[in-house]
Order: C-alpha cells, then sequence, then structure tokens
C-alpha cells in the first residue's frame, strides 16, 4: 500500500467536520426525548384517523428516510417515500387530515420545504427533523425533532449522521417497540413511549464509540482507498435495504465533494444494465448491509471479481480496512456505513492534491427550486 506521503491530504472544514461526527451523535443522543406534539399524533394513529406516512426530504436528507421507510412499512404501516419536490408538484393529493408528513432537512429552510409548509397549510400533520432550532421546519411542524451536529461547513456529513439517528428515535416511538401490528389495540401512555425508546437508545449509543474507532485510523483509511481507485473513471454505489440510504448519500456526496461522477443504486438495479459497464475504469463499491441480504450482495461482489470486473465488498468482513466497519446492531448500520464513503471523497481529492469539499457553483443551503 503506498504510504501516507504518496497523496496530498488537505484538511479543511469539511475534514474537521467529518472528524467531529462523535461529539454530534453523542449530543443528539443526549437531546432526543419525546417531542411536543407526538403524543397527540400517536393517538391520531392509534385512532386509524391518519391512514398514511409521508416520508421527504431532498439530498442526504431524502435518502436518510430509507431505512425508516423500511421499518414502519415492515410493522404495517402504509407509508410513502417521496422528494419533496415531487410531492409538491405531482402528489398534492396527499396533502390531507389522513395523512402524516415526516419532513427531514438540515437546515429547515430549504426551498422546497418552506413551500410544503406553505402548500401543505397546515392540512396534514407534520414531524420535522432539523439541526436548526430557529428555522421555518422548527418553528411551524407541529411536532420537532432537533439534532445536534452544530455548525457544518460544506457537504453532509454529521448533519446526515445525526439525521439518521434521530430518525431511528423516532421510528421506535411510532412503531411503539414490542408492537409489530399497525393499527395499535390500545393506546400508548408516556411511560410506554418511555419504554419503547430505552432499547433503541442503548443500540443507539453503541454509534458513537464506533464512529470514533473507525475515525481514528482515517489518515490510514483515505491513503488505502486513494491507491485502491487509481484509475477509476466510473463509481457505483451499491447496496439493499437500509444500505440505500449510504449508496444515495455516498453517490451524491462524491459528486459534491470531488467534482467526480459517482451513481448509487440497489444491487439488484445494478444487474440490470451498468454490469454491462465493468472495465479497469469502473469501480463498484458493494454495501454488504444486514443479513437478510448480505448473501445477494456478496454474490454479487463474487459476480463482479469472476468477470475481471474491479470491486470491493463493504461491511464488518470487508477485505480493505479502510471499508471494514464496526459490528453494530442493525439500526446503527446506517451510521457507520457511510463513512467509508466519506473517506472515498478524501481519498480522490488526495489523488489529485485538491480540497474536497468545497462549492464553487453551489452552496450548503439550496434556496432556488
Amino acid at each position: 500500500m503506498a504510504n501516507n506521503n504518496t497523496y496530498n491530504i488537505i484538511e479543511n472544514d469539511y475534514v474537521r467536520d467529518i472528524l467531529d461526527q462523535p461529539r454530534a451523535l453523542e449530543a443528539t443522543l443526549r437531546g432526543l426525548n419525546i417531542p411536543n406534539g407526538l403524543p397527540q399524533i400517536l393517538r391520531r394513529l392509534e385512532g386509524e384517523e391518519l391512514r398514511r406516512v409521508v416520508l421527504t426530504g431532498m439530498g442526504s436528507s431524502f435518502y436518510a428516510l430509507h431505512p425508516l421507510h423500511a421499518l414502519l412499512t415492515s410493522r404495517g404501516f402504509t407509508t410513502v417515500l417521496l422528494e419533496t419536490s415531487e410531492l409538491l408538484y405531482y402528489f398534492p393529493r396527499l396533502f390531507d387530515r389522513q395523512t402524516l408528513i415526516v419532513a427531514v432537512s438540515q437546515s429547515g429552510c430549504s426551498a422546497e420545504i418552506v413551500r410544503l409548509l406553505d402548500e401543505n397549510g397546515r392540512r396534514a400533520q407534520i414531524i420535522g427533523v432539523t439541526n436548526t432550532d430557529d428555522s421555518p421546519l422548527a418553528l411551524q411542524a407541529d411536532s420537532v425533532l432537533l439534532t445536534k451536529a452544530g455548525q457544518e461547513s460544506s457537504v453532509s456529513c454529521k448533519t446526515y449522521v445525526t439525521a439518521l439517528m434521530a430518525l431511528r428515535h423516532l421510528g421506535s416511538f411510532l412503531t411503539n417497540a414490542e408492537h409489530v401490528s399497525f393499527p395499535r389495540k390500545r393506546e400508548s401512555t408516556p411511560q410506554d413511549l418511555t419504554n419503547s425508546s430505552q432499547e433503541t437508545a442503548s443500540e443507539l449509543a453503541q454509534a458513537a464509540p464506533a464512529v470514533r474507532h473507525y475515525l481514528d485510523s482515517w489518515r490510514d483509511h483515505v491513503v488505502e482507498l486513494a491507491a485502491c481507485l487509481e484509475g477509476a473513471r466510473h463509481l457505483f454505489l451499491v447496496g439493499r435495504g437500509g444500505s440505500l440510504a449510504a449508496v444515495g448519500t455516498g453517490g451524491l456526496i462524491i459528486k459534491e465533494s470531488t467534482h467526480r461522477h459517482a451513481e448509487g443504486m440497489s444491487s439488484a438495479a445494478f444487474r440490470h444494465g451498468p454490469f454491462e459497464m465493468l472495465s479497469e475504469e469502473t469501480f463498484v463499491l458493494i454495501f454488504a448491509g444486514d443479513e437478510k441480504t448480505r448473501t445477494l450482495n456478496t454474490r454479487l461482489f463474487e459476480n463482479i471479481r469472476q468477470k475481471g470486473g474491479r470491486a470491493e465488498l463493504l461491511g464488518k468482513d470487508a477485505g480493505l480496512s479502510s471499508l471494514r466497519i464496526p459490528e453494530v446492531p442493525e439500526s446503527v448500520l446506517p451510521i457507520l456505513e457511510i463513512l467509508p464513503v466519506e473517506m472515498v471523497t478524501l481519498a480522490l481529492a488526495a489523488q489529485t492534491g485538491t480540497e474536497a469539499g468545497r462549492f464553487t457553483l453551489g452552496c450548503k443551503v439550496t434556496t432556488i427550486e
């Protein structure tokens, strides 16, 4: 493997934000509670006044909703996952009193979120997840979960992982822990909600130490990945289930932070076309994911290698230490899965001695539709 002097790793605010993720996760976990307005929303769910849950956001905020979408659907909820822009213009009939909206926006004031609040006109109840306590989303939502990521300089990293944590916390309330069907047969009490969140909280408490352990060797990870990715022009990130959060966000932040093309998609979708792109210039990063489909993802990795393609597996048993993440509960896995992709962004920048995470055409908050 190349040594640390082979590549020029430029430390900037983006790198410092990445390294600040353990603190941000600890702060967010300490601040999570039963938010105002949530018990009343749960009573409406239990009374079957709310018939569907719409999950919405843009960019990494949208992708962060994948694990919650899978969790709620597995527990019998009727859930709809839509980018906020699509919800506004093509699905406006979902703005009604039978809909619960979970809206995620790190800034709480992106163009689509502001329009969502206006177009909804308080017809559908909204649970907001945001990092900004004085934003339109925080001030106008019926219930709010605030993350504690702190100021973020550019590309989403600590705001993304803390949003994942808050959404998993919210999921424990909405599914009421042990209850596996919807609607529930009795009303939830504050004690039920407290008990239901305790198990999840104990799992989420493992996130920050695991993230810190991985980031302790961040420079070595960057160097290893920079060498591994030499000559790669086409990057694919693929996975299934909850890993769709990391593959979607990963493709986004690689483009945003390095100006290199990358595409995130499901492992199954990769076989339906992109498989033909296998070559020395194509690199496929495969997320092993949870136990349910890990065998399928591993098989794709082996098939690509058999065809002479370039691929690596990301997970607890990865061959490269930079892609090997600590073993954690399934609820925490999406938080860990994004870390090697963040290292990829630094590795690609280090190959050319450029600065990762510096905006040249856009900005941190998108205010124009």
